[in-house]
C-alpha cells in the first residue's frame, strides 16, 4: 500500500504537465489554431456551458479567450450551429433557423416552458426579476399564497436556489434563480431578461405591489429551507 501511495504521489505532478498549454515550439499562427481547436473541443464535449476558468486550463497564459471565441464563431458563420455566451460560460447551440427541422426529427417532447404550469411560470418570472425574494413577499405580490409545493417544484427543476436570509422579522429564506435557469432560457446573465418596465406596463409584474406587502411575513416562512 505504501508503495502504491508513493507511486500515486509521483504521478500527480506529471498529470499536471501532460498538456502543453503554452505551445512555445509552434509558430504563432499554428499555436493560435491549436488553441482554437482545443477550446472548441472542450465546449463541444460539455453538456453545460463552459466557464472561462475551465477554458484557461487548456490554453496559454496570455491567450485571450474572447478573441478565440470570436474567431471560432466567424468560422461557424455558415454552419447550423454557433457558440453562444450563456449562464456565465459558452455553449454550442443550434441556430434558431433550424429549430423546426430539429423538432421534426425528434419524438414529441415538452419544452422547458411547456413543462411549467401557469402558476409556476409566473412565480419563476417574479423571482427572476425581484430576487432575492421570500415566499411571503411573492404571496403578497400575487394576492394569494404561493405554496411551498410551487417553490419545491421549481427547485426540483433546478431553476431556484436559496438566497440570503431576509432582514424582515423571522428572517425567512429568500429565493434566487440558478445558472441552470439562465442556461435553460438561453440567457447569459439576468441583465438579458426582458425589460421589467414593459412587463409592468402589461400588468404582469408589479414592484409596487411587492414593496407594499414586503412587511407581512408569516412565521411559517422562517422554517423553510
Amino acid at each position: 500500500m505504501a508503495g502504491l501511495s508513493a507511486t500515486r504521489r509521483k504521478a500527480r505532478p506529471q498529470d499536471e504537465v501532460l498538456l502543453d498549454r503554452e505551445l512555445e515550439d509552434l509558430p504563432p499562427e499554428l499555436r493560435w489554431r491549436e488553441w482554437m481547436l482545443r477550446v472548441e473541443a472542450v465546449i463541444f464535449a460539455a453538456a453545460e456551458p463552459v466557464t472561462r476558468e475551465t477554458l484557461t486550463r487548456v490554453v496559454g497564459r496570455n491567450c485571450s479567450i474572447e478573441l478565440l471565441i470570436d474567431d471560432l464563431r466567424e468560422e461557424l458563420r455558415d454552419r447550423p450551429y454557433d457558440i453562444v455566451a450563456v449562464a456565465g460560460g459558452w455553449q454550442h447551440r443550434s441556430r434558431s433557423a433550424y429549430t423546426s427541422a430539429i423538432r421534426a426529427s425528434q419524438a414529441p417532447t415538452r419544452s422547458v416552458t411547456a413543462s411549467l404550469s401557469e402558476t409556476e411560470a409566473a412565480v419563476l418570472a417574479a423571482i427572476a426579476y425581484l430576487q432575492p425574494v421570500t415566499r411571503g413577499e411573492l404571496s403578497n405580490m400575487f394576492g394569494k399564497e404561493v405554496s411551498r409545493d410551487t417553490i419545491a417544484s421549481l427547485r426540483d427543476a433546478g431553476f431556484l436556489g436559496s438566497g440570503p436570509r431576509s432582514p424582515t422579522p423571522g428572517a425567512p429564506y429568500t429565493y434566487v434563480t440558478t445558472k441552470h435557469f439562465l442556461s435553460a432560457f438561453g440567457l447569459e446573465t439576468l441583465r438579458d431578461l426582458p425589460d421589467l418596465e414593459r412587463l409592468e406596463d402589461a400588468g404582469l409584474l408589479s414592484r409596487q405591489a411587492l414593496g407594499e406587502g414586503a412587511t407581512a411575513e408569516s412565521e411559517s416562512d422562517s422554517a423553510e429551507e
